[in-house]
């Protein structure tokens, strides 16, 4: 077994809050130490959630149904996947081609060996101005703890606060002015960014609304 999901299942055998195999080949100290990647956004304590659910007691559960958890999107509510060691790997490889329009900003780690071995790392800067309408912010709401982005695409992701960094980039490849881009940003800390093109968009763009 892939030595970060074996961490995963081990780290959560620690908690008590899973029972898993043990006969599975892998290095499991590696793999905690990956693990530590995910743990930015995921807690293996029950129904302590962060930017992601809480990861206790994932073996076997049916995706989206963490009732703790507000954040879902509905295509991972209606995916019917049920994760164990088959699903979490092809979740890993590419999320949205699992379940597409989910909320999660990774994209994956297409390499096997690569998932074998620990996370990817979140892409570099592209040009802001050639992006496609999946990261052409067309608004900005913000309820509680939670900032609901939506996408010229007609899609919404909701992010935890603590997790969604505001920037700006008035260089000859940032976001046109009045036209903030939405960029991942991995999976440590910071979930993903928002450019605008200058600081005085930003508490304009940001519309307070449950």
């Amino acid at each position: 077994m892939p030595a970060l999901r074996l961490a995963l299942l081990a780290s959560m055998a620690l908690l008590s809050a899973l029972a898993a195999p043990a006969t599975a080949a892998g290095d499991a100290e590696k793999g905690a130490a990956l693990f530590r990647a995910c743990v930015a956004c995921h807690s293996l304590r029950p129904d302590q959630n962060m930017t992601g659910p809480s990861l206790a007691g994932i073996w076997g559960r049916k995706a989206g149904s963490l009732a703790s958890f507000d954040r879902y999107s509905p295509a991972l509510k209606s995916s019917d996947i049920v994760w164990d060691d088959k699903s979490l790997d092809t979740w890993l490889k590419s999320p949205q081609s699992l379940v597409p329009q989910n909320g999660m900003m990774f994209k994956g780690i297409s390499d096997a060996q690569t998932r074998a071995d620990g996370p990817a790392m979140a892409p570099g800067f592209q040009d802001l101005k050639k992006l496609g309408a999946d990261r052409q912010v067309q608004a900005i709401r913000y309820c509680r703890d939670t900032y609901r982005v939506t996408t010229a695409d007609g899609h919404t992701a909701d992010f935890w606060e603590a997790n969604l960094r505001f920037k700006t980039d008035s260089s000859n490849t940032g976001p046109p002015p009045g036209k903030p881009t939405l960029m991942p940003a991995g999976m440590m800390g910071d979930r993903a960014s928002v450019f605008f093109a200058s600081p005085e968009e930003i508490s304009a763009f940001i519309e307070h609304q449950c």
